[in-house]
């Protein structure tokens, strides 16, 4: 049984050390707008985002700033690839902000 509660941890600090990573990466990307933007977002639901909204997140970050505020701004469509709901969740939250 204390295996279990060792692997727990573990796990849960992988977690939390992925969390970190993805919120540091948001907030640092190079483009003030997308740090604000994504950091900002990320900042406020990065404790409670799933391990799907993760994964599309991570997928989302290696998309390039330009691209991504293009999508974001509505002056380019977003590839139905990435139209997710998180995406969409993004997107409503710079509404939002703005």
């Amino acid at each position: 049984m204390a295996d279990r509660t060792v692997t727990s941890e573990s796990e849960r600090d992988d977690d939390n050390a992925r969390r970190k990573r993805i919120l540091y990466r948001c907030q640092h990307r190079g483009m003030k707008e997308m740090d604000i933007l994504l950091g900002g977002y990320v900042g406020e639901h990065a404790g409670t985002m799933s391990e799907a909204d993760l994964a599309t997140l991570e997928v989302l970050m290696d998309v390039s700033d330009q691209e991504l505020f293009a999508w974001m701004i509505g002056r380019k469509p977003v590839p139905a690839e990435h139209d997710t709901a998180l995406y969409r969740a993004i997107a409503a939250y710079r509404s939002k902000s703005s």
